[in-house]
This record gives structure tokens, C-alpha cells and sequence, in this order.
């Protein structure tokens, strides 16, 4: 296996991770602008490494693998972290629905993947919305202190609670997608 430039900034990625950890659990005032800044770093390799690899045609078998793996260890961490800090329901519940489908859809994929069905389970627009509310969401929550006199905490759960009913519609989307093939009979 040969490493190019996107598969490098995927496992920046996830490099980043317990990094993110370590900082959000520091006893000083900056710690959750730094995880907020690695947050967004991470982000921005997601972006990154997906359009270098469509623009250079540099994608590969494992980048494609690694990519939604790196993306939903990021997501989960975050989300822990953040119900860990904050253990309300409400946070706790969108936390449950998010990790919940992502778990569902991975495995609905990886199973239409094994009997030929894939393009039934493509990326939807309803996903893709999905992702940017949640991302957000999560970054003013990592975040958690108000800014200019934003009410930081309360825009977050705002958005993740979004972020959770998106998630939910998506999910739906891609089980219809999939149930003719779900409920097709195997010989």
C-alpha cells in the first residue's frame, strides 16, 4: 500500500484525535479554544483529502475505506466527550440517535456493498445536511463558553437537537432506498 496525500491527511485525522482528548481535559482557560481549532482542523482534512483525491485522481481502495472510519471516530469522540462534559438528556439523546445511524448506516452499507447493491446507498443531500449541522453543532459545543454574547451552549444544542432529526430523516432515506434489497429473498 502506497500512501498519497489524501490517505496522509485522513490519518492526520485521526492522529488528531486523542490530541483533541488531551487538550479538552486541560486545566486551563485556552484548552477549549485549541480543541475548537483541532476540531476544525480535522474538519478541514476531511475536505481536503476528499477533493485532492477527486481532483488528482489520487483515490484508493483504503482511502475510501479510511475516510468514513476517520470521520465517525472524530464525530463519536466528540460527542462523548461533550455528553461527558454536559450530561443532560437532551445532549445525550441527539448523541444516541447520531452515533446510533452512523453505526446502522455503516453496516447497512458494508452489507449492500456485499450483495452488489451499493449505489443504493449513496450519500444523500438530507446526509450531507445532516453533517454540517452536526459539525457545527459539535463545534460550538466543544466550544461551550458564550462569545460575544452568544449564548454558545444553547445555539449547540439547538443544532445538534437539527443535527439529530436530520439524522433520523437520512436514516430513513437510506433504509427506503435499501428495503427492496432487504426484503428480496436469497437462494
Amino acid at each position: 500500500m502506497t500512501l498519497n496525500l489524501p490517505t496522509v491527511l485522513t490519518l492526520l485525522r485521526i492522529v488528531i484525535i486523542p490530541v483533541l482528548v488531551v487538550v479538552f481535559y486541560l486545566p486551563y482557560g485556552w484548552s477549549n479554544e485549541v480543541v475548537v481549532g483541532l476540531f476544525i482542523a480535522a474538519g478541514i482534512t476531511d475536505w481536503a483529502d476528499g477533493w485532492i483525491a477527486r481532483r488528482y485522481e489520487m483515490m484508493s481502495p483504503f482511502g475510501a475505506f479510511l475516510d468514513p472510519v476517520a470521520d465517525k471516530l472524530l464525530v463519536a469522540v466528540a460527542l462523548v466527550l461533550i455528553v461527558q462534559k454536559h450530561p443532560e438528556i437532551l445532549l445525550a439523546l441527539a448523541a444516541a440517535i447520531i452515533l446510533g445511524r452512523e453505526i446502522t448506516i455503516s453496516a447497512l452499507r458494508e452489507w449492500m456493498a456485499e450483495i452488489g447493491q451499493r449505489a443504493r446507498v449513496r450519500v444523500s443531500a438530507v446526509g450531507k445536511s445532516k453533517t454540517v449541522f452536526q459539525m457545527v453543532a459539535i463545534g460550538f459545543l466543544l466550544y461551550g463558553e458564550p462569545l460575544l454574547d452568544l449564548p454558545v451552549m444553547t445555539i449547540g444544542r439547538v443544532l445538534l437537537v437539527i443535527a439529530a432529526g436530520l439524522t433520523i430523516w437520512s436514516m430513513v432515506i437510506y433504509l427506503r432506498s435499501a428495503w427492496p434489497a432487504i426484503t428480496a429473498e436469497r437462494s
